[in-house]
Protein backbone atom coordinates (compact mmCIF):
# COMPACT_ATOMS: atom_id res chain seq x y z
CA UNK A 1 0.00 0.00 0.00
CA UNK A 2 1.42 3.29 -1.10
CA UNK A 3 2.02 5.75 1.28
CA UNK A 4 -0.59 8.52 0.02
CA UNK A 5 -3.49 4.97 0.08
CA UNK A 6 -6.73 6.07 1.18
CA UNK A 7 -7.74 4.13 4.46
CA UNK A 8 -10.63 1.74 3.71
CA UNK A 9 -12.45 0.75 6.95
CA UNK A 10 -11.99 -3.16 7.82
CA UNK A 11 -15.37 -4.67 7.11
CA UNK A 12 -15.62 -3.17 3.24
CA UNK A 13 -12.18 -4.78 3.29
CA UNK A 14 -13.16 -8.48 3.89
CA UNK A 15 -11.78 -8.28 7.11
CA UNK A 16 -12.83 -9.75 10.37
CA UNK A 17 -14.08 -7.58 12.57
CA UNK A 18 -15.13 -7.13 16.35
CA UNK A 19 -19.07 -8.01 15.76
CA UNK A 20 -18.08 -10.89 13.94
CA UNK A 21 -15.90 -12.08 16.55
CA UNK A 22 -18.08 -10.93 19.47
CA UNK A 23 -20.83 -12.65 17.30
CA UNK A 24 -19.15 -16.04 18.09
CA UNK A 25 -19.14 -15.93 21.53
CA UNK A 26 -16.31 -16.08 23.89
CA UNK A 27 -14.83 -18.91 22.67
CA UNK A 28 -13.69 -16.50 19.78
CA UNK A 29 -12.14 -14.01 21.89
CA UNK A 30 -10.38 -16.99 23.71
CA UNK A 31 -8.92 -17.73 21.05
CA UNK A 32 -7.67 -14.56 20.04
CA UNK A 33 -5.96 -13.99 23.73
CA UNK A 34 -4.09 -17.01 22.86
CA UNK A 35 -2.56 -16.06 19.45
CA UNK A 36 -1.41 -12.86 21.19
CA UNK A 37 -0.23 -14.66 24.28
CA UNK A 38 1.46 -17.17 22.57
CA UNK A 39 2.83 -14.86 20.01
CA UNK A 40 3.99 -13.04 22.86
CA UNK A 41 5.58 -15.70 24.87
CA UNK A 42 7.30 -17.04 21.82
CA UNK A 43 9.42 -13.40 21.47
CA UNK A 44 10.04 -13.06 25.10
CA UNK A 45 11.63 -16.97 26.01
CA UNK A 46 13.75 -16.72 23.08
CA UNK A 47 16.14 -14.23 25.02
CA UNK A 48 16.52 -16.19 28.06
CA UNK A 49 15.85 -19.83 26.31
CA UNK A 50 18.90 -19.51 24.37
CA UNK A 51 21.36 -18.03 27.34
CA UNK A 52 21.05 -22.05 28.62
CA UNK A 53 22.30 -23.49 25.72
CA UNK A 54 25.09 -20.97 24.72
CA UNK A 55 27.89 -23.22 26.50
CA UNK A 56 26.15 -26.05 24.26
CA UNK A 57 26.30 -24.31 21.34
CA UNK A 58 30.27 -22.89 22.11
CA UNK A 59 31.15 -26.48 22.39
CA UNK A 60 29.40 -27.70 19.53
CA UNK A 61 30.42 -25.03 17.05
CA UNK A 62 33.34 -24.09 18.49
CA UNK A 63 32.33 -20.66 18.74
CA UNK A 64 34.74 -18.45 19.92
CA UNK A 65 34.70 -16.74 23.53
CA UNK A 66 34.50 -13.28 21.78
CA UNK A 67 31.59 -14.30 19.23
CA UNK A 68 29.69 -15.98 22.04
CA UNK A 69 28.30 -12.96 22.94
CA UNK A 70 26.97 -12.19 19.36
CA UNK A 71 24.62 -14.98 19.62
CA UNK A 72 22.90 -12.81 22.37
CA UNK A 73 23.41 -9.85 20.57
CA UNK A 74 22.59 -10.34 17.31
CA UNK A 75 19.14 -11.10 18.06
CA UNK A 76 18.91 -7.76 20.71
CA UNK A 77 20.26 -5.45 18.16
CA UNK A 78 17.81 -6.59 15.56
CA UNK A 79 14.72 -6.08 17.54
CA UNK A 80 15.75 -3.33 19.37
CA UNK A 81 17.13 -1.39 15.83
CA UNK A 82 14.04 -2.29 14.26
CA UNK A 83 11.10 -2.14 17.10
CA UNK A 84 9.82 0.91 16.07
CA UNK A 85 9.73 0.56 12.18
CA UNK A 86 8.43 -2.65 12.76
CA UNK A 87 5.57 -0.49 14.78
CA UNK A 88 5.35 2.19 11.40
CA UNK A 89 5.08 -0.91 9.24
CA UNK A 90 1.88 -1.88 11.19
CA UNK A 91 0.08 1.42 10.74
CA UNK A 92 0.75 1.90 7.57
CA UNK A 93 0.23 -1.86 6.23
CA UNK A 94 -2.33 -3.37 8.37
CA UNK A 95 -1.59 -4.53 12.17
CA UNK A 96 -2.60 -7.89 11.07
CA UNK A 97 -0.79 -8.45 8.07
CA UNK A 98 2.83 -7.41 9.98
CA UNK A 99 1.91 -9.35 12.51
CA UNK A 100 0.93 -12.66 10.63
CA UNK A 101 4.69 -11.58 8.45
CA UNK A 102 6.32 -11.26 11.90
CA UNK A 103 5.51 -14.69 13.12
CA UNK A 104 6.42 -15.95 9.59
CA UNK A 105 10.04 -14.59 9.40
CA UNK A 106 10.70 -15.35 13.45
CA UNK A 107 9.91 -19.06 12.66
CA UNK A 108 11.74 -19.51 9.45
CA UNK A 109 14.70 -18.22 11.34
CA UNK A 110 14.05 -20.61 13.94
CA UNK A 111 14.04 -23.34 11.68
CA UNK A 112 17.17 -21.89 10.28
CA UNK A 113 18.82 -21.67 13.64
CA UNK A 114 18.38 -25.09 14.92
CA UNK A 115 20.11 -25.97 11.34
CA UNK A 116 22.69 -23.94 11.36
CA UNK A 117 26.06 -26.23 10.64
CA UNK A 118 28.32 -22.97 12.03
CA UNK A 119 28.20 -19.73 14.36
CA UNK A 120 28.27 -17.57 11.22
CA UNK A 121 24.78 -18.81 10.19
CA UNK A 122 23.65 -19.12 13.69
CA UNK A 123 24.21 -15.56 14.23
CA UNK A 124 22.28 -14.61 10.70
CA UNK A 125 19.26 -16.84 11.69
CA UNK A 126 19.44 -14.72 15.25
CA UNK A 127 19.22 -11.83 12.99
CA UNK A 128 16.30 -13.17 11.29
CA UNK A 129 14.68 -13.76 14.53
CA UNK A 130 14.93 -10.20 15.63
CA UNK A 131 13.75 -8.84 12.39
CA UNK A 132 10.78 -11.16 12.95
CA UNK A 133 10.14 -10.08 16.63
CA UNK A 134 10.18 -6.45 15.43
CA UNK A 135 7.68 -6.98 13.07
CA UNK A 136 5.13 -8.96 15.52
CA UNK A 137 5.31 -7.47 18.89
CA UNK A 138 4.31 -4.03 18.55
CA UNK A 139 1.31 -5.79 16.39
CA UNK A 140 0.65 -7.61 18.98
CA UNK A 141 -0.45 -5.31 21.49
CA UNK A 142 -2.32 -2.98 18.50
CA UNK A 143 -3.83 -5.79 17.59
CA UNK A 144 -5.56 -6.64 21.39
CA UNK A 145 -7.33 -2.48 21.07
CA UNK A 146 -8.96 -3.58 17.92
CA UNK A 147 -9.82 -7.14 18.43
CA UNK A 148 -11.18 -7.07 22.87
CA UNK A 149 -14.23 -4.59 23.15
CA UNK A 150 -13.40 -2.11 25.98
CA UNK A 151 -13.78 -2.80 29.63
CA UNK A 152 -13.40 -6.51 31.22
CA UNK A 153 -12.37 -8.17 28.09
CA UNK A 154 -9.56 -5.85 26.75
CA UNK A 155 -8.03 -5.18 30.24
CA UNK A 156 -7.80 -9.33 30.77
CA UNK A 157 -6.46 -9.36 27.52
CA UNK A 158 -4.09 -6.25 28.44
CA UNK A 159 -3.52 -8.46 31.56
CA UNK A 160 -2.53 -11.84 30.18
CA UNK A 161 0.13 -10.14 27.29
CA UNK A 162 1.83 -8.02 30.34
CA UNK A 163 2.30 -11.49 32.55
CA UNK A 164 3.58 -13.32 29.45
CA UNK A 165 7.05 -10.50 29.84
CA UNK A 166 7.41 -12.72 33.37
CA UNK A 167 6.34 -15.64 32.39
CA UNK A 168 8.40 -15.76 28.89
CA UNK A 169 11.51 -15.29 30.63
CA UNK A 170 10.73 -18.05 33.15
CA UNK A 171 9.78 -20.57 30.65
CA UNK A 172 12.19 -19.85 28.34
CA UNK A 173 15.01 -20.88 31.54
CA UNK A 174 13.37 -24.01 32.63
CA UNK A 175 12.39 -25.10 28.80
CA UNK A 176 15.74 -23.98 27.24
CA UNK A 177 17.71 -26.50 30.31
CA UNK A 178 15.46 -29.25 29.57
CA UNK A 179 15.75 -29.23 25.31
CA UNK A 180 19.23 -28.89 25.63
CA UNK A 181 19.87 -31.32 28.26
CA UNK A 182 17.08 -34.28 26.97
CA UNK A 183 17.00 -33.62 23.12
CA UNK A 184 20.12 -31.18 22.05
CA UNK A 185 20.54 -27.58 21.82
CA UNK A 186 19.08 -27.51 18.59
CA UNK A 187 15.58 -27.95 20.30
CA UNK A 188 15.63 -24.77 21.58
CA UNK A 189 15.01 -23.16 18.15
CA UNK A 190 13.16 -25.81 16.91
CA UNK A 191 10.47 -25.11 19.99
CA UNK A 192 8.99 -22.38 18.00
CA UNK A 193 8.17 -23.76 14.81
CA UNK A 194 4.87 -25.58 15.74
CA UNK A 195 4.12 -22.70 17.92
CA UNK A 196 4.70 -20.15 15.19
CA UNK A 197 2.22 -22.21 13.25
CA UNK A 198 -0.12 -22.66 15.80
CA UNK A 199 -0.45 -18.92 16.21
CA UNK A 200 -0.50 -18.41 12.43
CA UNK A 201 -3.42 -20.55 11.96
CA UNK A 202 -5.03 -18.87 14.90
CA UNK A 203 -4.45 -14.88 13.26
CA UNK A 204 -7.73 -15.23 11.49
CA UNK A 205 -9.88 -14.34 15.29
CA UNK A 206 -7.76 -10.96 15.13
CA UNK A 207 -9.29 -7.69 13.81
CA UNK A 208 -7.29 -5.76 11.37
CA UNK A 209 -6.79 -1.90 12.86
CA UNK A 210 -7.31 1.04 10.58
CA UNK A 211 -4.25 1.58 8.44
CA UNK A 212 -3.01 5.26 8.31
CA UNK A 213 -0.79 7.62 6.01
CA UNK A 214 2.66 7.69 6.03
CA UNK A 215 5.97 6.38 5.17
CA UNK A 216 8.65 3.88 6.33
CA UNK A 217 11.75 5.56 7.88
CA UNK A 218 14.10 2.79 5.83
CA UNK A 219 16.97 5.75 5.60
CA UNK A 220 16.73 5.80 9.83
CA UNK A 221 16.23 2.20 10.69
CA UNK A 222 19.52 1.59 8.32
CA UNK A 223 21.89 4.40 9.88
CA UNK A 224 20.68 3.92 13.28
CA UNK A 225 20.66 -0.02 13.16
CA UNK A 226 23.86 -0.24 11.56
CA UNK A 227 25.41 2.44 13.81
CA UNK A 228 25.06 0.48 16.93
CA UNK A 229 26.27 -2.80 14.91
CA UNK A 230 29.15 -0.99 14.12
CA UNK A 231 29.52 0.11 17.92
CA UNK A 232 28.70 -3.44 18.84
CA UNK A 233 31.47 -5.45 16.58
CA UNK A 234 34.23 -2.21 17.56
CA UNK A 235 33.59 -2.94 21.24
CA UNK A 236 33.65 -6.98 21.13
CA UNK A 237 36.70 -7.28 18.85
CA UNK A 238 38.69 -4.60 21.07
CA UNK A 239 38.80 -7.58 23.73
CA UNK A 240 40.70 -9.95 21.11
CA UNK A 241 42.57 -7.82 19.60
CA UNK A 242 42.93 -4.52 21.18
CA UNK A 243 41.33 -0.68 20.70
CA UNK A 244 44.24 0.46 18.40
CA UNK A 245 43.80 -2.34 15.55
CA UNK A 246 42.80 -1.03 11.98
CA UNK A 247 39.82 -2.50 11.88
CA UNK A 248 38.08 -1.34 15.56
CA UNK A 249 38.48 1.86 15.19
CA UNK A 250 37.19 1.52 11.46
CA UNK A 251 34.13 0.03 13.33
CA UNK A 252 34.09 2.86 15.56
CA UNK A 253 34.45 5.54 13.26
CA UNK A 254 31.74 3.94 11.16
CA UNK A 255 29.76 4.00 14.34
CA UNK A 256 30.08 7.42 14.70
CA UNK A 257 28.82 8.63 11.56
CA UNK A 258 25.81 6.55 11.07
CA UNK A 259 24.70 7.46 14.21
CA UNK A 260 25.35 11.05 13.61
CA UNK A 261 23.55 10.26 10.15
CA UNK A 262 20.72 8.69 11.66
CA UNK A 263 20.04 11.70 14.52
CA UNK A 264 20.92 14.20 11.16
CA UNK A 265 17.65 11.89 9.65
CA UNK A 266 15.40 12.50 12.80
CA UNK A 267 15.70 15.78 13.37
CA UNK A 268 14.65 16.33 9.76
CA UNK A 269 12.41 14.00 8.10
CA UNK A 270 8.60 14.55 8.10
CA UNK A 271 7.47 11.06 9.53
CA UNK A 272 10.79 10.09 11.63
CA UNK A 273 11.06 6.29 12.97
CA UNK A 274 12.07 8.47 16.82
CA UNK A 275 10.38 11.36 17.06
CA UNK A 276 13.57 13.46 18.73
CA UNK A 277 10.12 15.68 20.01
CA UNK A 278 9.91 12.49 22.68
CA UNK A 279 13.58 13.41 24.79
CA UNK A 280 12.10 16.89 25.31
CA UNK A 281 10.79 15.98 28.49
CA UNK A 282 13.43 15.66 31.35
CA UNK A 283 11.49 12.57 32.90
CA UNK A 284 10.70 10.78 29.78
CA UNK A 285 14.75 11.10 28.84
CA UNK A 286 16.18 10.43 31.97
CA UNK A 287 13.52 6.92 32.15
CA UNK A 288 15.11 5.65 28.72
CA UNK A 289 18.59 6.26 30.17
CA UNK A 290 17.74 4.95 33.07
CA UNK A 291 16.23 1.77 31.17
CA UNK A 292 19.42 1.56 29.16
CA UNK A 293 21.63 1.20 32.13
CA UNK A 294 19.09 -1.50 33.45
CA UNK A 295 19.30 -3.21 30.39
CA UNK A 296 23.01 -3.45 30.32
CA UNK A 297 23.58 -5.00 33.87
CA UNK A 298 20.50 -7.60 33.36
CA UNK A 299 21.73 -9.19 30.28
CA UNK A 300 24.90 -9.78 32.20
CA UNK A 301 23.34 -11.39 34.63
CA UNK A 302 21.88 -13.68 32.64
CA UNK A 303 24.94 -14.65 30.48
CA UNK A 304 27.47 -14.64 32.76
CA UNK A 305 25.83 -16.62 35.59
CA UNK A 306 24.89 -19.62 32.73
CA UNK A 307 27.96 -19.76 32.06
CA UNK A 308 29.93 -20.13 35.77
CA UNK A 309 26.99 -22.55 36.73
CA UNK A 310 27.42 -24.91 34.05
CA UNK A 311 31.49 -24.39 33.34
CA UNK A 312 32.70 -23.47 36.47
CA UNK A 313 30.08 -24.92 38.86
CA UNK A 314 29.73 -28.06 36.16
CA UNK A 315 25.54 -27.50 36.63
CA UNK A 316 23.36 -29.25 33.77
CA UNK A 317 21.65 -26.92 31.48
CA UNK A 318 18.21 -27.91 33.57
CA UNK A 319 19.76 -27.37 36.70
CA UNK A 320 20.76 -24.50 35.86
CA UNK A 321 17.02 -23.33 34.48
CA UNK A 322 16.00 -24.23 37.47
CA UNK A 323 18.24 -22.23 39.75
CA UNK A 324 17.51 -19.22 38.05
CA UNK A 325 13.88 -19.62 39.64
CA UNK A 326 14.64 -17.64 42.54
CA UNK A 327 15.21 -14.38 40.36
CA UNK A 328 11.95 -14.73 38.65
CA UNK A 329 9.94 -14.76 41.96
CA UNK A 330 11.91 -11.60 43.03
CA UNK A 331 11.34 -9.69 39.65
CA UNK A 332 7.64 -10.79 40.19
CA UNK A 333 7.21 -9.83 43.57
CA UNK A 334 8.99 -6.74 43.29
CA UNK A 335 7.31 -5.85 40.50
CA UNK A 336 3.63 -6.58 42.31
CA UNK A 337 5.03 -4.17 45.21
CA UNK A 338 6.10 -1.12 42.95
CA UNK A 339 3.20 -0.95 41.19
CA UNK A 340 1.25 0.09 44.14
CA UNK A 341 3.93 1.88 45.43
CA UNK A 342 4.15 4.21 42.41
CA UNK A 343 0.41 5.49 43.55
CA UNK A 344 1.59 7.28 46.65
CA UNK A 345 5.11 7.79 46.00
CA UNK A 346 7.47 10.01 43.03
CA UNK A 347 9.25 7.23 40.92
CA UNK A 348 12.89 8.12 41.84
CA UNK A 349 11.87 7.03 45.47
CA UNK A 350 11.11 3.69 44.58
CA UNK A 351 13.46 3.27 41.41
CA UNK A 352 16.43 4.94 42.84
CA UNK A 353 16.68 2.49 46.17
CA UNK A 354 15.74 -0.71 43.92
CA UNK A 355 18.69 0.20 41.53
CA UNK A 356 20.84 0.33 44.89
CA UNK A 357 19.69 -2.92 46.16
CA UNK A 358 20.26 -4.36 42.29
CA UNK A 359 24.05 -3.27 42.53
CA UNK A 360 24.05 -4.46 45.46
CA UNK A 361 23.18 -8.02 44.59
CA UNK A 362 25.89 -7.10 41.94
CA UNK A 363 28.75 -7.08 43.74
CA UNK A 364 27.45 -9.88 45.96
CA UNK A 365 28.15 -12.11 42.21
CA UNK A 366 31.38 -10.06 42.03
CA UNK A 367 32.50 -12.17 45.49
CA UNK A 368 31.70 -15.43 43.36
CA UNK A 369 34.87 -18.06 43.88
CA UNK A 370 35.35 -21.61 41.88
CA UNK A 371 33.44 -23.58 44.60
CA UNK A 372 30.62 -21.39 45.83
CA UNK A 373 27.86 -22.64 47.01
CA UNK A 374 23.93 -22.17 45.79
CA UNK A 375 22.69 -22.08 48.97
CA UNK A 376 24.24 -19.61 50.81
CA UNK A 377 25.75 -17.33 47.96
CA UNK A 378 23.86 -17.42 44.12
CA UNK A 379 20.52 -17.84 45.57
CA UNK A 380 20.53 -14.68 47.86
CA UNK A 381 22.50 -12.84 45.47
CA UNK A 382 19.86 -13.64 42.73
CA UNK A 383 17.32 -13.15 44.63
CA UNK A 384 18.40 -9.46 45.77
CA UNK A 385 19.62 -8.91 42.24
CA UNK A 386 15.70 -9.65 41.03
CA UNK A 387 14.12 -7.58 43.44
CA UNK A 388 15.73 -4.55 43.26
CA UNK A 389 15.33 -4.74 39.33
CA UNK A 390 11.98 -5.23 39.57
CA UNK A 391 11.34 -2.38 41.77
CA UNK A 392 13.04 -0.20 39.43
CA UNK A 393 10.47 -1.18 36.02
CA UNK A 394 6.94 0.08 36.94
CA UNK A 395 7.93 3.62 37.60
CA UNK A 396 10.48 3.39 34.78
CA UNK A 397 8.06 2.56 32.69
CA UNK A 398 5.16 4.86 33.70
CA UNK A 399 7.63 7.56 33.63
CA UNK A 400 8.54 6.66 29.66
CA UNK A 401 4.52 7.18 28.84
CA UNK A 402 3.24 9.57 31.39
CA UNK A 403 2.20 12.80 29.69
CA UNK A 404 2.96 11.78 26.16
CA UNK A 405 0.44 12.61 23.55
CA UNK A 406 -1.78 10.23 22.05
CA UNK A 407 -0.60 9.92 18.84
CA UNK A 408 3.08 9.65 20.25
CA UNK A 409 1.87 6.60 23.28
CA UNK A 410 2.96 3.97 20.34
CA UNK A 411 6.10 5.32 19.79
CA UNK A 412 7.38 6.31 23.56
CA UNK A 413 6.22 2.94 24.73
CA UNK A 414 8.26 1.06 22.22
CA UNK A 415 11.02 3.31 22.88
CA UNK A 416 11.56 1.62 26.12
CA UNK A 417 11.73 -1.81 25.40
CA UNK A 418 14.05 -0.79 22.39
CA UNK A 419 16.36 1.30 25.13
CA UNK A 420 16.23 -2.15 26.97
CA UNK A 421 17.45 -4.18 24.40
CA UNK A 422 19.92 -1.98 22.97
CA UNK A 423 21.23 -1.26 26.59
CA UNK A 424 21.62 -4.94 27.03
CA UNK A 425 23.35 -5.44 23.70
CA UNK A 426 25.69 -2.58 24.49
CA UNK A 427 26.16 -3.49 27.89
CA UNK A 428 27.17 -7.35 27.12
CA UNK A 429 29.75 -6.44 24.30
CA UNK A 430 30.93 -4.27 27.38
CA UNK A 431 31.23 -6.50 29.73
CA UNK A 432 32.37 -9.67 27.80
CA UNK A 433 35.27 -7.55 26.98
CA UNK A 434 36.34 -6.34 30.49
CA UNK A 435 35.81 -10.48 31.34
CA UNK A 436 38.01 -11.99 28.61
CA UNK A 437 40.75 -9.10 29.29
CA UNK A 438 40.61 -10.23 32.93
CA UNK A 439 40.50 -13.66 32.69
CA UNK A 440 43.33 -13.84 29.94
CA UNK A 441 45.62 -11.10 32.42
CA UNK A 442 45.32 -13.83 35.04
CA UNK A 443 45.96 -16.86 32.41
CA UNK A 444 46.89 -16.19 28.93
CA UNK A 445 43.90 -17.66 26.71
CA UNK A 446 41.94 -18.56 29.86
CA UNK A 447 38.41 -19.71 28.25
CA UNK A 448 40.43 -21.97 25.37
CA UNK A 449 42.17 -23.80 28.22
CA UNK A 450 39.23 -24.66 30.32
CA UNK A 451 37.53 -26.11 27.37
CA UNK A 452 40.71 -27.82 26.72
CA UNK A 453 40.83 -29.33 29.90
CA UNK A 454 37.33 -30.21 30.64
CA UNK A 455 37.82 -32.03 26.97
CA UNK A 456 41.06 -34.35 27.85
CA UNK A 457 39.93 -34.54 31.76
CA UNK A 458 43.05 -31.99 32.57
CA UNK A 459 41.98 -31.18 35.90
CA UNK A 460 44.97 -29.08 36.88
CA UNK A 461 44.25 -27.19 33.90
CA UNK A 462 40.79 -26.84 34.80
CA UNK A 463 41.43 -25.61 38.00
CA UNK A 464 43.88 -22.91 36.58
CA UNK A 465 41.64 -22.16 34.02
CA UNK A 466 38.58 -22.20 35.67
CA UNK A 467 40.33 -19.88 38.29
CA UNK A 468 41.31 -17.16 35.70
CA UNK A 469 37.69 -17.59 34.24
CA UNK A 470 35.52 -17.05 37.67
CA UNK A 471 38.05 -13.81 37.90
CA UNK A 472 36.86 -12.68 34.75
CA UNK A 473 33.13 -12.94 35.20
CA UNK A 474 33.14 -11.52 39.02
CA UNK A 475 35.08 -8.51 37.29
CA UNK A 476 31.96 -7.90 35.12
CA UNK A 477 29.96 -8.25 37.57
CA UNK A 478 31.45 -4.95 39.35
CA UNK A 479 31.14 -3.32 35.74
CA UNK A 480 27.16 -4.31 35.62
CA UNK A 481 26.72 -3.16 39.33
CA UNK A 482 28.32 0.52 38.32
CA UNK A 483 25.99 0.35 35.27
CA UNK A 484 23.24 0.21 37.70
CA UNK A 485 24.46 2.78 40.05
CA UNK A 486 24.90 5.03 36.75
CA UNK A 487 21.01 4.46 35.88
CA UNK A 488 20.47 5.43 40.11
CA UNK A 489 22.42 8.98 39.16
CA UNK A 490 20.11 9.11 36.39
CA UNK A 491 17.60 8.44 37.99
CA UNK A 492 18.59 10.58 41.15
CA UNK A 493 19.41 13.72 38.95
CA UNK A 494 16.72 13.62 35.98
CA UNK A 495 13.43 12.08 36.85
CA UNK A 496 11.98 14.46 39.23
CA UNK A 497 8.20 13.72 38.39
CA UNK A 498 6.06 13.08 41.33
CA UNK A 499 3.65 10.50 41.70
CA UNK A 500 1.86 8.43 39.01
CA UNK A 501 -1.04 6.53 37.99
CA UNK A 502 -0.54 4.03 35.46
CA UNK A 503 -1.44 5.14 32.19
CA UNK A 504 -4.50 4.36 30.19
CA UNK A 505 -3.75 0.67 28.70
CA UNK A 506 -1.35 0.54 31.14
CA UNK A 507 2.41 0.55 30.60
CA UNK A 508 3.86 -1.61 27.50
CA UNK A 509 5.77 -4.95 29.42
CA UNK A 510 9.52 -4.94 29.33
CA UNK A 511 11.00 -7.85 28.52
CA UNK A 512 13.54 -9.85 30.53
CA UNK A 513 16.60 -11.28 29.44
Amino acid sequence: MSAGSTVTPASSRGDTTTSEISAGGGRHLGLALVVIAAAQLMVVLDATITNIALPAIQTDLGVSDANLAWIVNSYALAFGGLLLLGGKAGDLFGRRRMFQAGIIVFTLASLLGGLAPNEGLLIGARILQGVGAALAAPSALALITTTFPAGKPRNTAMGVYAAMGGVGATVGLLLGGTLTDVLDWRWVFFVNIPIGLAVLAGTRTLVEAERHPGRLDVPGAVTGTGGLISLVYGITRSGEHGWTGGLTLASFAASAVLLAAFLFLQARTADPMMPLRLFKDRNRSGSYATMLFIGSGMFATFYFLTLYMQLILGYSPVRTGFAYLPFSFGMAAAAGISSKLVAHHAPRLIAGPGLLVAAGGMFWFATLEPDSSYAAHLLPAMFVTALGLGMSFVPMTLGAVSGVDHQDTGVASALLNTAQQIGGALGLAVLSTISTSAADDKLPEAAAGLYRGLSTKDFALVARAGDAVTHGYTMAFVAAGAMFLAGLAVTAFAVNAGRQHHAEGGPAPVHMG
